[in-house]
């Protein structure tokens, strides 16, 4: 897995969804190599009246920005010039499980094994069954809300469904990978992959 998901747990996705439409707005303003606080001025400043309304604030800015910078400057260029709405959203996917550790595992240890056992089913619960199991060590998630992680439970799964990794009724979809992004995925982390219900994963992923 990506190298974010050694670090501690950060839970500060409880804004939004997946912001697919934001994110190409902020991206496009990004400009390369520019810290990203930067962009986030540019986005305020120059950006708003191209973003919707909801996405107009620094809170959410800051999220959105978050994510994108883990994205490599291949994978957002692809996202800008060449990706389908497909491939948007399963790059905004991807930096979601980057950005936040439990994102990340929970797109293994529940949505992929339970796509691999023909489990397509996904109750609200296996998200707390997750939750309970991480927080009994990590202060971190211990130490959330009842109403935060109630919060967290319902942004995660918009966001899944918004990256159609869920249907609407909530069931566990196949991901579609353009061959192209599977090839960028392969040679930036090919374990990524895993992150995917459905994606065999290769023998670069071992």
């Amino acid at each position: 897995m990506s190298g974010v998901q050694q670090h501690q747990y950060r839970m500060s996705f409880v804004v939004g969804g997946l912001f697919l439409n934001e994110s190409q707005v902020v991206a496009g303003l990004h400009v390369e190599g520019e810290p990203w606080e930067q962009t986030i001025h540019r986005a305020l400043d120059e950006g708003a009246t191209s973003l919707p309304k909801i996405a107009s604030n620094r809170r959410t800015l800051r999220e959105i920005s978050n994510r994108l910078r883990h994205l490599n400057a291949e994978e957002r260029r692809f996202m800008l010039c060449d990706a389908d709405r497909t491939d948007q959203r399963a790059l905004l996917w991807l930096a979601a499980c980057r950005t936040y550790r439990f994102v990340g595992e929970f797109a293994v240890e529940v949505i992929r094994e339970r796509h691999l056992s023909y489990q397509f089913d996904l109750p609200l619960e296996a998200f707390d069954i997750l939750f309970d199991a991480k927080a009994e060590w990590s202060n971190e998630l211990a130490k959330l809300s009842a109403s935060t992680r109630k919060k967290l439970r319902q942004v995660l799964f918009r966001i899944m469904r918004e990256a159609e990794i869920l249907s609407g009724d909530g069931r566990i979809q196949s991901a579609i990978l353009s061959p192209r992004l599977k090839v960028l995925l392969e040679e930036n982390n090919a374990g990524e992959l895993a992150y995917f219900p459905g994606i065999p994963l290769t023998e670069r992923s071992s």
